[in-house]
């Protein structure tokens, strides 16, 4: 496919329109104007395909003239979409991106988090709790895994990472656009509300009663054990886990075991690892409804994943 044109309209790397997106790097910036960035190919084609859907998400979009050649589908869906594509020369999107070699294609959104409430109004089947969560990578990546394992929605408590952290946006490649995210909530309120909505609330750590192999086991056999059920897991910070409190509001704490020689594992491996333990169990059970077992906040969350997970091993989610 050959490329687009698209006019240079934004040569200055000091002008304050730059200034403004600019700021949007720190949380402060981010939460002033309510606006976060999504930057690179990934991230910005969901971006767009949600705002195809709400109108509401996408309010700035940059692009260099060699991205425009290069990324001609997301520029010609942005047009499509009724999105002014704002083209920018290298400097410009060197100040504008928070990465040392920005991909070219750059869109300022409207932050997405949504109050715990409206999550929950779904329905939701899979939730996702990051307790203390601090690293954007590792916020970002549980994001990813819980829009791939079909979650219907990720509930950040107090005093964790900004989902809309520039990192954090990366990690997720683009799930933050497919599912419900609530952050800042409380803890404990949240734990109440997810048991009020019906679900069961697991805790995740590596000195839990429960093995997860064995949940598993139980779930093969029984249509009614622990892991069918509609599940809120809890997870805890990088560095020292679920704080004994919080540990201790769940339903059931849950070890992932480790088989091999391994001392743990991070917190986005861990988490994987359960959301697909529940979201295997919850299609077993009822496979016609495999395609429910979350809700659809807007058409760009068509595509659904459901590769088996690999037989194995184990996991510590800083302390799972």
């Amino acid at each position: 496919m050959s490329g687009v044109v698209v006019a240079i309209e934004l040569a200055n790397p000091r002008a304050e329109r730059v200034r403004r997106v600019h700021r949007l790097a720190r949380r402060v910036g981010r939460e002033r104007a309510g606006r976060f960035v999504a930057e690179g190919p990934q991230a910005v084609r969901e971006a767009i395909r949600a705002h195809a859907s709400s109108g509401d998400v996408v309010h700035e979009l940059f692009v260099t003239a060699a991205a425009a050649q290069r990324y001609v589908d997301e520029v010609t869906l942005a047009r499509a979409g009724g999105l002014t594509v704002v083209g920018v020369t290298d400097e410009v999107m060197e100040a504008l991106a928070g990465t040392v070699h920005p991909q070219g294609l750059l869109a300022v959104c409207g932050t997405i988090d949504q109050p715990l409430a409206d999550v929950l109004a779904g329905r939701p089947r899979l939730v996702a709790v990051l307790a203390h969560v601090r690293d954007p990578g590792n916020a970002g990546t549980v994001v990813r895994a819980a829009d791939a394992a079909g979650a219907g929605g990720v509930v950040l408590t107090d005093a964790s990472v900004d989902v809309h952290n520039p990192k954090c946006v990366r990690s997720t490649a683009g799930s933050l656009f497919h599912l419900p995210v609530c952050q800042g909530a409380d803890a404990a309120e949240t734990v109440e509300a997810l048991r009020a909505a019906g679900l069961t609330v697991l805790a995740a750590d590596g000195t839990g009663d429960h093995d997860l192999d064995d949940l598993a086991d139980d779930a093969a056999a029984d249509a009614q054990a622990l892991l069918t059920r509609p599940t809120a897991w809890l997870f805890g910070n990088e560095a020292w886990g679920l704080a004994e409190q919080t540990r201790a509001l769940a339903d059931a704490v849950v070890r992932v075991p480790l088989h091999g020689r391994a001392e743990s594992l991070n917190l986005a491996m861990a988490a994987t690892v359960c959301l697909y333990a529940s979201a295997r169990a919850q299609r077993r059970t009822t496979p016609h409804e495999a395609s429910a077992l979350r809700y659809d906040t807007d058409a760009s969350a068509r595509t659904r994943y459901s590769r088996s997970m690999p037989s194995g091993s184990t996991a510590s989610t800083g302390g799972a």
